[in-house]
């Protein structure tokens, strides 16, 4: 049953099915294998039921909070804080595309929207001070990845919600490894800006000039602490925090007097449309996973590490390359909402801390976003660089080994990852 759903999973998927539709017909055939006459009922119990989450709520909360931000002009005050930090180091216009990222990622959650609404700043400039478009458009992706990873997170929320484990928790337990990816990726923006022979382009910044920037984005600055500290602190749930977010971000927007109603409703469609879309993945990946549990895949997988159970490392990398390989030839939604129920017995038997297992998938199917073929932040770089996809399907690789070391790192000491949450917890 489980080789031919998957079967049908990937013939859809080369077929170009739209991914829905590829994932209707693979719950279908699984039903086929199961009782046919159960579709009618079980189905739409199953799709619902996926949806009858809280938690759940926060996910288009946060994705308005990004839109709202970008619509009120928060990010270029980001950008322009991020500038003077980095800017006058060699290179710096690259520092300020990652530092950019960390700041992008205290809000909306998404790498899609960080390439997108960063890309289209960055790539320009960074070509006009000398990078070839192909690394600009690359360190672009591989920034977006930064965004999942530091709270708050979509990937961490969807996890949360299939696993019961706690979302502040694996909130905390990103932040170490988002500020790692951001390391790593500015080292390599330093090696390359000293092998292309570029040079600085700003001397440092006044005090003054730093200060003013600073009371500029300020408003920006504050909405990650909202969202973090209200969750960790317990005063609010993901939700809630996700609400006054958005309340935040348009209460700013309308003191600066930069959100006009035909903005504010440009936001509303845009986090329609996205929402939309994961919401009906969410729903029908329920049904797929209520399906494999009736056919009791995650037990005869844990069976077939049960040999390796004495070995966390081991387990880790190997649930790292299923999911990895996974996220390239699937949405990544989808690949995490089938695979998290699947993975978790087999990691708490192997004595994996969830939130480190949490983490580590999330950043699994992030680096997925960029390695071809079906990386969506890669079509978007390519995209907003004016870039031919196939150049970027070539040079995009050492990007993604950049993020794959951090990942190893992560796996072999894992506790990068429950330091922060066992520290405040």
């Amino acid at each position: 049953m489980v080789a031919t759903m998957f079967a049908a999973l990937l013939a859809n998927t080369l077929l170009g099915l739209p991914l829905f539709l590829t994932l209707i017909v693979t719950a279908l055939v699984g039903f086929v294998f199961i009782d046919p006459g159960l579709v009618a009922r079980m189905l739409p119990q199953q799709f619902f039921g996926g949806l009858n989450s809280f938690s759940l709520m926060a996910i288009p909360l946060f994705i308005l909070a990004g839109n709202l931000m970008n619509a009120v002009g928060m990010t270029e005050r980001l950008m322009r804080v991020a500038r003077l930090f980095v800017g006058h180091l060699r290179g710096g216009i690259g520092h300020v595309n990652v530092v950019g990222s960390v700041f992008m990622s205290g809000v909306n959650g998404s790498a899609a929207a960080d390439a997108s609404a960063l890309g289209s700043l960055l790539v320009p400039a960074m070509t006009r001070e000398g990078y070839s478009t192909a690394f600009a458009a690359g360190l672009t992706a591989g920034s977006s990845l930064i965004g999942p990873i530091i709270p708050p997170s979509i990937f961490m929320i969807l996890y949360s919600a299939q696993t019961n484990t706690s979302v502040g928790q694996l909130f905390l337990g990103g932040v170490v490894p988002g500020l790692l990816l951001a390391l790593a990726f500015m080292t390599m923006n330093a090696v390359h800006a000293r092998r292309a022979g570029l040079e600085r382009r700003a001397s440092l910044p006044a005090r003054a000039e730093v200060g003013a920037a600073l009371r500029g984005a300020l408003p920006a600055l504050i909405a990650p602490f909202i969202i973090v500290a209200g969750i960790v602190l317990g005063l609010v749930t993901p939700t809630e925090s996700g609400a006054l977010t958005v309340l935040y971000v348009a209460l700013c927007g309308l003191a600066l007097k930069a959100l006009s109603p035909a903005a504010f409703w440009r936001a509303v469609v845009e986090t329609t449309r996205l929402s939309a879309a994961i919401f009906m993945i969410i729903g029908i990946s329920s049904v797929i996973s209520w399906e494999l549990a009736y056919a009791q895949a995650p037990e005869r997988f844990a069976g077939l590490l049960e040999p390796f159970i004495e070995s966390p490392i081991l387990v880790l990398l190997m649930l790292s390359a299923i999911t990895f390989v996974t996220g390239m030839f699937m949405e990544e939604v989808s690949a995490l909402m089938l695979l998290s129920p699947v993975f978790t017995p087999v990691a708490l038997a192997a004595g994996i801390d969830p939130v480190a297992l949490g983490v580590i998938i999330t950043l699994n199917i992030t680096i997925a976003l960029i390695t071809p073929p079906m990386g969506a932040c890669l079509f978007i770089a390519a995209a907003v660089s004016r870039l031919d996809i196939t150049v970027l399907f070539r040079t995009i690789w050492p990007f993604i080994l950049t993020a794959v070391s951090v990942l190893l790192l992560l796996i072999v000491f894992p506790g990068l990852i429950t330091w922060l949450p066992h520290t405040l917890g």
